[in-house]
Order: C-alpha cells, then structure tokens, then sequence
C-alpha cells in the first residue's frame, strides 16, 4: 500500500518507537514517585517537554502535555470561557476550522456567548479586515487555525494575532497541522496558547500538547493530582511524551524535499489528466499536502477506486469521513457543492518516496479515466489554479 494521507495521521518513525521502548519495559515506573527509577522517569518527560519547547521556541515550563489536539484547543476554548464568561464577551474565530474548534464554539453560542466567525478568500486565507471588524467594539478572545487541515492553507497568522492583540484580545492558535511541517515560533508570533499532536508528525496517537504562555490566565479543565503543574492532572502517559519529544527533535529537519515531490505529483496530475483544479493558495501552504479536484468525478468514488488499486488517500478531514455535505472549508472558499465533492486530499510526510508518489499519480490518472467512462486520457483541457 501507498500511504499518501498524513494530514490524517503519520506513521510512527521507527526512531521514536526505539525511544518509546524502554518506557514500556523495564522504565515503567509513575513520574510522581520518591525513589530513583521514578525519578529518571521524570527526568525523560522533562527532556521531552524541551524537545517540545524547542521546536516551537517556547519555555519548557510553557508546555503542557495533554491527550491530543482536540483536547488541547477544549483546554483553551473553555478555559478562556470560563475567565471572560458569555455575557460581556465575544469569541472570533475562522469559518474553516477544524471541529475541534468549531464544535465547542457552537456550545459556547447554545449557552449565550457571541461567537462570530471571520470569512475567507477564494484561496483560502483569512480576511483581515474583516477579522478586524469583528474584533472591533468587544472584549473578548479569539481562536484561528494556523495551516488549514483540510487544504493545507497557512493563514496569516501574525497578522491575525496583531489585530487581536490591538482589540486586547486572548489569542489561541490551532497548530496541529503547522507544526512539524512549517516554521512555527512562539516568540516572533506572540499566540497566548497554542495546541499541537504528535501523531501529525510521527509520534504516536495519543498525545499532545498545549503552549501556555508564562503569565497568562488559565483554568484547567482537569483537576486532581497536580500534575503538568496542576495545569493538566493524570499520571503521565510517558512512552508517548517521550516518543512525542523524539518526534519534535526529528521534525527540526528541512521540508524542502517533501515540497518537491509535492510540486512534481501537482505537476503530473495537470499535464496528464484534463480537469484539473489546484485548490487554495500556491504561495502559502504547508509543504505536505496537494488538494486537488478532478471534473466529471465524484472524490468518494475515486477514493475507493485508488484504494482498489493499493493507494490510500483521503476526501478531506477524517473526522468528516463518511459525510454526505460538502467540506465547510471548500464552501467557505466560495466552491461549489459540485466542486467541493470532486476533491481529493492527498497528503505526503517525510517518510514519502518519488517512487510512491509516481506509482501514486500513475493509480489517479487510471482511476479518474475509469470513473469518467473514458479510455485513454482523452488529451489535456483548462487547468484552473485558486491562489
């Protein structure tokens, strides 16, 4: 099998395994106890934390362990809840969010708060004047993806965290599909919290974390034994903290490559299949991912047509896996529902080879002649790009 969606999850690096093994054996014991085994224990999540804190430019105390990213941004988004309340404050967030954003915000809007959600262009970037807009007139704070998960979109998120910060708003940014893949520093990019997972680059399922920055309010969202410094309470899950901190230190590697046989598998799919449509910005994205939609073609049937073929690839989000409605992120980018459902995510990682990804654009050509009803590749038509 060719395995070409790591925008939904990574395989596990056989580094990070190698790190995780001893943590599963003969290192078993609880963090929290006295004695010395345990205390070595404690010192290998430590150097995860800076391996963690490392990656992002943050402090090591700045970084909380969680279970996810959907819990990470829970965290936050209640947290910030809970310290502003519903009644004099108002929640600014994207259209294109992931549901682990969106979902609690629609809570948040059942129970009174004002949560306003800031449109985007045709290539899928934040518009800034609007975001302004709404964050104009209220006290509140604000939530906005960093890299789309979806489309792979970089989103101006300086800018964005400028313009909140001027309105004297909170500002959290979901990074889960940013970091590891592109630049991301919490110093030249003053976010208030910041929410990462580790099996979006090659740490196992399972684990997350959550960047707090020293001095800004926070309520946890569980209590109990103090743990991550009362921030986050549980026994720590340590095989999984110490193969995130593994992953963290690998993902410090240049992306150039996989940037590369991203353009050369666009590349392919243009001059030899006609109908071709390159979704979102080509200047501004991360380097994994190429979301691309095919006329005359339904993108769940291609799916399972590559897949027949050894190919695996996605429709989008796997948390929307098996829905019938168009991406939200798509309608929100002004496509239609037509196009929207023609659409494949085909994301690459670091592990990804040029011979993968030939054999790879080799299965699509074959599956969207198949699916079209048409032998041969019926010659090259318009090519539409969305920048």
């Amino acid at each position: 099998m060719i395995y070409l969606d790591n925008h939904a999850t990574t395989p596990v690096h056989p580094e990070v395994v190698e790190a995780m093994l001893p943590f599963f054996g003969t290192q078993f014991h609880n963090p929290s106890s006295g004695y010395r085994a345990g205390k070595s224990v404690k010192k290998a999540i430590t150097e995860a934390r800076g391996q963690i804190a490392e990656l992002i430019g943050a402090k090591e105390e700045e970084i909380v362990f969680t279970g996810c990213g959907t819990e990470s941004n829970n965290m936050v988004l209640k947290s910030l809840a809970r310290i502003y309340g519903r009644k004099q404050s108002r929640v600014v967030t994207s259209e294109i969010e992931h549901s682990a954003v969106l979902r609690p915000c629609e809570a948040m809007e059942a129970v009174g708060f004002e949560v306003a959600r800031c449109g985007v262009d045709a290539g899928g970037r934040l518009r800034l004047e609007e975001f302004r807009d709404l964050c104009a007139g209220a006290k509140g704070f604000a939530s906005v993806m960093w890299a789309n998960n979806e489309t792979g979109v970089v989103q101006p998120i300086r800018e964005a965290c400028e313009i909140a910060k001027e309105a004297g708003y909170a500002f959290h940014s979901d990074a889960i599909q940013a970091v590891g893949k592109v630049a991301v520093n919490v110093r030249d990019v003053p976010v208030d919290f910041l929410s990462i997972s580790g099996h979006k680059f090659h740490a196992p399922k399972g684990i997350g974390a959550l960047y707090l920055r020293e001095g800004v309010r926070f309520e946890p969202l569980i209590r109990g034994g103090g743990q991550e410094n009362g921030r986050r309470s549980g026994t720590e899950n340590v095989p999984y903290i110490v193969g995130f901190g593994k992953a963290a230190e690998l993902m410090k590697r240049d992306h150039a490559a996989v940037a590369e046989l991203r353009d050369h598998l666009e590349a392919r799919l243009v001059s030899e299949i006609e109908g071709v449509t390159l979704n979102g910005s080509r200047e501004h994205r991360v380097p994994t991912i190429a979301h691309v939609s095919f006329d005359r073609c339904e993108g769940a049937g291609l799916l399972i047509l590559l897949d027949e073929m050894g190919v695996q690839v996605s429709t989008g989000s796997a948390c929307m896996t098996g829905k019938q409605q168009p991406s939200h992120v798509q309608k929100a980018m002004g496509l239609s529902d037509a196009h929207a459902k023609s659409s494949l995510r085909i994301s690459l990682s670091m592990l990804t080879t040029k011979e993968e990804v030939d054999q790879a654009a080799d299965a699509v050509v074959k599956a969207v002649t198949k699916l079209r009803g048409v032998q041969g590749s019926g010659g090259v038509g318009p090519v539409m790009v969305y920048s």
